[in-house]
């Protein structure tokens, strides 16, 4: 996520440091930076942080805390306004996968551009400015963290008032979206209707539907402020392969309360920037959030983190974060924190444990060692077996392979099938190192082998039951046993090779090409020195060069080689290695050797 330090700078009365001073900071104690560009910093926010975090609100409240530089003033943690209400449009939920709904209602606006303040902060977390409306629902959304969204109330059905509906898809149902997509929904995603036409006009936490959009044309609209399920807007942008920055937010799960403090700040600035007038608000938040403690005790922080923090020292770490807290009267050095509603990542203990640390600093904590192991290591006997099989089968010659687990048939069919090709879980291991071999086959010469042997151990699932096999293939066939764990397990694990290999190093997707070469040289000419001369005049495309056959006759050695020329750029035509070949031909002759 893209966090401009200038508009970070708009919650603090005194300047901030240097945009790489900051993302140390964050580095240090709470997030890591991807890079740092024009004052810009891309955070990766961590998964448990995505409830409040992604918005610039956040890593402002992360800061301050950080640096301990007290913000100007928190959004939220102001009192906010619903008022006025309106029965102008009324809000129907029909699934318990939305928790708030709250519609806003503005008419006389006048849609335009921008001012550059607002065009430059979008512009700078890479947001393109549309227009001053659908601005000001993105703006609000980057600055709290809440996802926004506009309709052209002119464009909704109307009877009696306007009337928004959160529902499940019909089946079959389509719509197209703001990007002009048409997307076909399925019944289990949600959307958001005119509940007068029975139209979607857009799919819940993910986009907004284009015949709703807003225009130059607009003048009165409906802004959605809302809480979806985090699980169902993930699979609903996954499903449709749309993700967006709202579903991305959607997906971490938010508070439902954000949605009100999001609803106030976009209305206001949409009044401030296109005018009009506020016609009120409707709420629909059946089940409210409610308010939890989570507690913690000095001598369980001291012991998760091998430290000998005083009390003082967790009490200025829960200052500094702004976490309400008070001292058990009952319990001596035990504290009971209550989150602000953003913080849903406070529920355990280790939770608090955690903030605790990353304030006081992870530098701060000493680095102790491990108790020594006294007990006896228990002898996994799948591990064992599968180990102790592969070293054998990589002696006598064989590469693992990993196969699809995916296959054509067997008895137990994939709920979520990852295509519509290979449904089912597999039953054996044949059929994939039969098709693994073949391919390799083919690539023999490339890989420089004289035979592929393969081997794999994997999970089957057959005769009503899971389990793991052997599988190996090679010029002999295919076969599969079962992995022995009775009788070569050992009462301590055996140590086996390290491998030795330094790099991969891929070959190209085109096909090569195979050419040989003999000839006679002079006695004592060693295959090497041939090889040299082969590989500088044969360029970039030789490679694999390597001896198959070698005989001497009187004063003459006979030297085969194999050539395998090949491109990263085109497949290689005849043309291409018969030139390369003659290059070589000439050089061996320049060096009196004679090619057969």
């Amino acid at each position: 996520m893209k966090i401009s330090r200038n508009w970070l700078q708009t919650y603090f009365e005194k300047p901030l440091p240097e945009a790489q001073a900051l993302a140390d900071a964050l580095t240090f104690h709470a997030f890591e930076i991807e890079s740092v560009e024009n004052d810009v910093l891309d955070v990766k926010v961590t998964p448990n942080r995505g409830h409040d975090c992604l918005s610039h609100r956040g890593v402002a409240k992360e800061l301050s805390a950080i640096l301990e530089l007290p913000m100007k003033a928190d959004a939220l943690r102001q009192t906010v306004s619903l008022e006025p209400r309106t029965d102008e449009v009324a809000v129907t939920i029909e699934t318990p996968l939305c928790p708030r709904y709250i519609a806003g209602y503005i008419t006389g606006v006048k849609v335009g551009p921008s001012p550059d303040w607002l065009r430059s902060s979008l512009e700078s977390v890479g947001q393109r400015s549309i227009n001053n409306v659908v601005d000001a629902t993105n703006y609000v959304m980057f600055n709290l963290g809440q996802p926004l969204h506009a309709f052209d109330a002119g464009q909704l059905k109307e009877k009696n008032g306007y009337s928004i509906e959160v529902r499940n898809a019909k089946k079959g149902e389509k719509m197209i979206a703001l990007d002009d997509k048409e997307y076909e929904l399925a019944e289990s995603m949600l959307v958001i209707g005119d509940k007068n036409s029975g139209a979607a006009i857009g799919i819940a936490g993910v986009k907004g539907g284009k015949p709703a959009g807003i225009s130059e044309t607009t003048k009165d609209i409906i802004i959605e402020s809302a809480n979806f399920d985090g699980v169902s807007v993930r699979r609903t942008a996954a499903a449709l392969k749309l993700r967006t920055d709202a579903s991305s937010r959607f997906e971490q799960v938010l508070s439902p309360e954000l949605a009100a403090y999001g609803m106030r700040a976009a209305a206001d600035l949409i009044l401030q920037l296109a005018g009009g007038e506020l016609a009120g608000f409707t709420d629909e938040y059946p089940a409210k959030q409610g308010i939890r403690t989570v507690s913690v005790t000095l001598s369980k922080i001291n012991a998760v983190l091998g430290t000998k923090l005083a009390e003082s020292d967790v009490a200025d770490a829960f200052r500094r974060l702004e976490l309400p807290y008070q001292s058990d009267e009952v319990r001596p050095h035990r504290v009971t924190v209550t989150p602000p509603f953003e913080r849903l990542d406070l529920v355990i203990a280790e939770d608090l444990i955690e903030e605790v640390a990353r304030i006081v600093g992870y530098d701060k904590i000493p680095a102790v060692e491990l108790s020594k192991f006294t007990g006896k290591v228990e002898i996994n006997p799948n591990f064992y077996a599968a180990e102790k099989s592969r070293e054998e089968l990589v002696a006598q010659g064989y590469s693992e392979v990993f196969t699809s687990v995916f296959a054509d048939k067997g008895e137990r069919v994939v709920a979520n099938k990852v295509d519509g090709v290979r449904p089912y879980l597999r039953a054996t291991l044949q059929d994939g190192l039969k098709d693994a071999l073949e391919k390799n086959i083919r690539n023999k010469d490339l890989l420089g082998l004289k035979e592929v042997k393969l081997f794999e151990i994997g999970t089957v699932w057959r005769k009503g039951r899971e389990e793991i096999v052997l599988g190996t293939a090679d010029k002999s066939g295919v076969r599969e046993s079962e992995l022995t764990t009775s009788d070569v397990v050992n009462d301590v694990y055996e140590m086996l090779p390290v491998s030795t290999t330094e790099r991969y190093q891929t070959y190209s997707k085109y096909p090569f090409i195979v050419r040989d070469i003999a000839l006679w040289v002079p006695a004592g000419i060693k295959p090497e020195d041939v090889l040299e001369v082969i590989r500088t005049h044969a360029g970039e495309l030789l490679v694999r060069s390597e001896k198959f056959d070698e005989f001497t006759k009187g004063e003459k050695t006979s030297y085969a080689f194999r050539l395998v020329f090949q491109s990263f750029d085109k497949t290689l035509t005849d043309g291409d290695a018969n030139e390369r070949m003659e290059s070589i031909y000439a050089a061996v002759k320049g060096k009196g050797w004679e090619v057969r």
